[in-house]
């Protein structure tokens, strides 16, 4: 008889937060000092964030969606400027582009790696573009080099979406540490937390002046330093701006976070091998290769894409089987150009791209973070198994 009790007896969390006793800590320090806004914490979390990039100007916020928009803002896009990016992934990177008044232009990813590809960009810059916006993908790099070689030629801007890459590296450097501008985020989900959050590295000094002042209200001069000791409260509005500033009480957590992203980073590693070790014998699950070029994986997510074609049903059947077995289960991206907004907006059309497509009917994402067991893996595999057993074509 057929055993219908699920594989796991309790939910496995596709994600959780690693919190410490030093973050909580840290995080009552700064509600019983009585300073909880942005304030010192924030500038101690940008000088460690500095330090760690080898000195490129970091700028907090909270949230990379509000970080990629603050270095839109600095291109002073005009009506019809266009800027490539890729269409596999969230919705706030293409959101930004629009936002930022520009026309999201897509150009498709390696099927096998979900990188942009520098060649299909180099097929959509036009005397419009302004910009492109690699996303380094599930934590790997994307190909930088040509890339910016792109930008160079054209005169035109390199904006990383590093959001999934807090720690990898590409042929040898930081990720981010470089770069004209590359935003990261620090979502619950993501490698380090802040609880929500994020931050701009960039090597352009008048750039991260001009992101500073934007981040809280376009004035001269932030709260702490109007109201610490020594301030002066009165301030100057320079252009109009937004509220995007990170707090103390987050930037408390974030201290301790940054100190352990390496030993993170480590743990992610070490089990995305054991992944790679015990799917070997499930060719209907189908993970991500990795880049050719020379990179660190950051392994932010593990991404996989299900065979349907030797299935009886989707991928949508199938995860939400996978989470009747208690299994949590992530999907990291449906393809931007196939949302309704975008459809109706723009007039994007299915097989316009066609690596992107295939991929976002296939790909799921497994549990992974560093407070997951190899008992655990174990479980998700064996929930992978049990339905490969069950909707196989007969």
């Amino acid at each position: 008889m057929m055993n219908n009790a699920p594989v796991r007896s309790e939910f496995l969390p596709f994600s959780r937060p690693t919190i410490s006793d030093r973050e909580i800590d840290e995080v009552v320090d700064s509600l019983r000092s009585g300073w909880i806004t942005t304030g010192p914490k924030v500038a101690r979390f940008e000088e460690a964030l500095s330090d760690w990039a080898g000195g490129a100007e970091a700028i907090t916020v909270n949230s990379a969606t509000a970080g990629l928009h603050l270095a839109l803002e600095c291109l002073d896009l005009r009506p019809g400027d266009e800027i490539i990016t890729t269409p596999i992934t969230w919705p706030s990177t293409v959101n930004n582009i629009v936002h930022a008044g520009a026309v999201p232009v897509f150009a498709d990813v390696e099927k096998d790696t979900l990188q942009i590809d520098a060649e299909q960009v180099s097929r959509k810059i036009t005397s419009r573009t302004r910009a492109i916006i690699p996303v380094h993908f599930a934590g790997a790099p994307a190909d930088l080099d040509p890339l910016e070689a792109l930008c160079k030629n054209h005169d035109i801007h390199l904006i990383e979406d590093a959001a999934h890459a807090a720690g990898a590296s590409y042929k040898g450097r930081l990720v981010g540490s470089g770069s004209e501008a590359a935003v990261f985020s620090f979502h619950p989900i993501k490698n380090i937390t802040t609880g929500e959050g994020g931050v701009i590295l960039t090597r352009n000094v008048e750039w991260a002046k001009r992101m500073r002042r934007l981040r809280f209200h376009g004035i001269s001069r932030d709260a702490w330093k109007r109201y610490a000791q020594g301030g002066i409260p009165q301030y100057e509005v320079e252009e109009p701006g937004y509220k995007y500033n990170m707090l103390d009480i987050q930037a408390a957590i974030g201290i301790h976070q940054l100190a352990r992203l390496d030993r993170f980073n480590r743990i992610r590693r070490e089990l995305a091998e054991n992944y790679n070790r015990l799917l070997e014998g499930l060719p209907e699950i189908i993970p991500l290769s990795p880049p050719a070029w020379p990179h660190e994986h950051a392994w932010h997510l593990y991404i996989v894409r299900l065979d349907i074609d030797s299935l009886q049903v989707n991928r949508d059947t199938f995860i939400a089987a996978l989470q009747a077995e208690n299994i949590g289960v992530g999907l990291h991206f449906p393809a931007v150009h196939t949302q309704k907004f975008y459809r109706d907006k723009y007039g994007f059309d299915l097989g316009m791209l066609p690596a992107a497509e295939w991929n976002s009917d296939r790909l799921f994402s497994l549990p992974l973070y560093p407070l997951l067991t190899h008992s655990d893996q174990a479980d998700v595999v064996a929930a992978l198994e049990k339905l490969l057993v069950r909707f196989r074509q007969k």
